[in-house]
């Protein structure tokens, strides 16, 4: 699998430089994922805008890393859907679960927006 990892404080960008989501591709996205959240880090941002198809396989790993973010109290961000993802993803429904943006800087802007709504929370208990 081919793909390049940006790590920064509170998030990290994940490129997955394929052009398929499919079984070959998807245990070691699952394992990196796992890694990365074993690492301690909760917000993850997936970028997908190379890949072009993914099967139901893809779509399994997506939720792995929606599930592991989600119990860390983190964000699963996916963004740089091209048509063909998007519609999979629409299909199965998961575009109500999943969390979907047009590109990675904009799942930055989301994930500093919501550390900030967490902060506040604690702070007003």
């Amino acid at each position: 699998m081919k793909f390049t990892v940006d790590k920064h404080e509170k998030y990290i960008v994940l490129k997955l430089n394929e052009s398929k989501l499919n079984s070959i591709v998807t245990p070691q996205l699952k394992s990196e994922l796992i890694l990365i959240n074993t690492e301690g880090q909760r917000n993850i941002i997936l970028d997908l805008s190379q890949v072009k198809f993914a099967d139901s396989s893809g779509l399994s790993s997506l939720l792995v890393g929606h599930r592991l973010c989600k119990n860390a109290t983190g964000s699963f961000i996916l963004a740089g859907l091209n048509d063909a993802v998007s519609r999979l993803i629409a299909i199965s429904q998961l575009d109500n679960v999943l969390t979907i943006v047009p590109t990675a800087e904009e799942g930055v802007d989301l994930i500093f927006m919501e550390e900030i709504e967490k902060e506040l929370k604690k702070e007003a208990r």
